[in-house]
């Protein structure tokens, strides 16, 4: 998780610079200047709560404390409404758009009309395979699904199964952080199904990381298989209905179930003793290394002068798109104090109520 902080720390050697930016024209190629002007597209708040309660504010925090001008708006999962947004913030004069597509079909598209009007563009949190963006800021998608395959191996471990079946819950077939987080956790699993540690069990994707979709999905996987063990769910909102099945068949708590994001939802479970763990993605640090980056950009400054980039390669156009990556942390009940004391949620907001005595069990202050 440090050296995700080292990563950024990079980024905050850009010079500001003053408030006029000066870009070219990306078909006659003759430099042209308008005042930094950002926008923001976001995704939904179907899919974690995280969109709305750390991206927007943390980003807004950034972009308002470097007094850059910031338009942040939500697609609600909307493809169209996505693509509407974008047009008119790049008719009001954005020179930066920072998004986070829903599926790589009309995040290209945006990504196209942004050029065209000579547009830089960071793709946040998601790539869009094969759209071309300037740049991407992201966590390592591939460390996270790793620790989600290690966190459920250790949670097996604790309860003492002997040849768990395995269920696995993953994310959108759209996304592609859905893949890398994929490719984390069977990298982890893949080789305990083969030896026959664990029997595979049944594997499905969720289409847009729909929540109640999860729980249907998970339902169907339980009604067929009784004797699912482990269950390796991509993130905190379908963990929450997955746990919401087991509560149902009374196998909460005895069915270890992942997650991702360490919402409130997802860390009052792992007190709860509900969810095993989750993945604690510090989005202060993800949304200061893309504010940084685009105000570099707003600001006409090459962020390669300055930064410290990774090339990630696009899985689609086989390009690398020079990136900004941090890292992830593994929580468990013994450390669900970290996201507090790194702000990611408050400890108000966590030991509400009945969770009081919970969190000063666990140490939480």
């Amino acid at each position: 998780m440090r050296k995700g902080i080292l990563a950024v720390a990079a980024i905050g050697a850009i010079a500001l610079g003053g408030l006029s930016a000066c870009s070219k024209d990306s078909t006659t190629g003759t430099p042209k200047t308008k005042a930094p002007y950002v926008g923001v597209i976001l995704p939904d708040t179907k899919s974690s709560a995280r969109w709305e309660t750390a991206d927007r504010p943390n980003l807004k925090a950034a972009f308002d404390a470097a007094g850059i001008k910031v338009d942040i708006e939500n697609a609600q999962g909307d493809a169209t409404q996505f693509q509407t947004i974008a047009d008119n913030m790049i008719a009001k004069g954005v020179n930066v758009l920072i998004i986070t597509d829903l599926d790589s079909g009309s995040g290209t598209a945006v990504i196209s009309k942004a050029h065209a009007q000579a547009v830089s563009v960071i793709d946040y949190d998601r790539l869009t395979t094969g759209g071309g963006a300037d740049y991407y800021v992201s966590f390592d998608g591939v460390a996270v699904g790793k620790l989600q395959g290690q966190g459920l191996q250790k949670c097996l471990a604790d309860k003492g199964v002997s040849k768990p079946i395995v269920a696995e819950v993953n994310g959108s077939p759209t996304d592609n952080n859905a893949t890398l987080f994929a490719n984390g956790y069977n990298s982890i699993l893949d080789p305990l199904y083969a030896d026959g540690t664990y029997i595979k069990g049944p594997n499905q994707s969720v289409p847009g990381w729909d929540n109640a979709q999860a729980g249907t999905i998970f339902e169907q996987m339980l009604t067929a298989n009784k004797n699912i063990k482990g269950v390796l769910v991509a993130n905190d909102g379908m963990a929450n209905s997955v746990i919401a099945v087991l509560k149902r068949n009374k196998l909460n708590g005895q069915v270890p179930v992942t997650g991702q994001d360490a919402t409130v939802q997802g860390l009052q479970h792992i007190l709860d003793g509900d969810q095993c763990m989750t993945v604690f993605k510090d989005t202060k640090l993800e949304a200061d290394g893309a504010a940084k980056l685009a105000i570099a950009l707003a600001n006409g400054t090459s962020p390669s002068a300055t930064l410290t980039l990774t090339p990630v390669a696009d899985p689609v156009s086989k390009k690398d798109v020079q990136s900004v990556i941090v890292n992830p942390e593994l929580i468990t009940k013994e450390n669900v104090n970290n996201v507090v004391k790194a702000g990611g949620v408050t400890k108000e907001e966590l030991c509400a109520g009945a969770y009081a005595a919970k969190c000063t069990a666990a140490g939480i202050s």
